[in-house]
């Protein structure tokens, strides 16, 4: 247990040093396992202010204990320019990406400015 804690101490660290770009990751005053993330969406994607909820392997059945906090927030802000409605978070939303993705990017964009800027 002291372990993860000195670990995750460890890693907030160098975030705080070396942020990744376009992302700001703050652990929880009260849960160092608990972060608050900002993250810009790659530019041209529906997703360039803010972020909602994501369907990511690495966050389910691919995830390693050697995976760092910066890589995980790497590859959320890789999945939001390259999505993959194959392995989707909502069925729906997938089938509109392969229907119809300018409708899926418009709708994106929209709902990125309902639900993650508060617009």
């Amino acid at each position: 247990m002291a372990n993860i804690s000195r670990r995750i101490l460890v890693e907030t660290r160098n975030l705080s040093r070396e942020p990744p770009p376009g992302i700001s990751a703050t652990p929880d005053e009260n849960n160092c396992r608990y972060f608050h993330v900002i993250m810009a969406g790659p530019n041209g994607s529906p997703y360039e202010d803010k972020l909602g909820r994501i369907c990511l392997d690495i966050l389910k059945d691919q995830w390693s204990p050697a995976l760092q906090i910066r890589t995980v927030l790497l590859s959320i802000q890789a999945l939001l320019g390259s999505p993959n409605p194959d392995d989707p978070l909502a069925n729906d939303v997938a089938n509109m990406w392969k229907n119809n993705e300018t409708e899926a990017i418009l709708k994106a964009k929209e709902w990125t400015q309902i639900y993650a800027i508060g617009e």
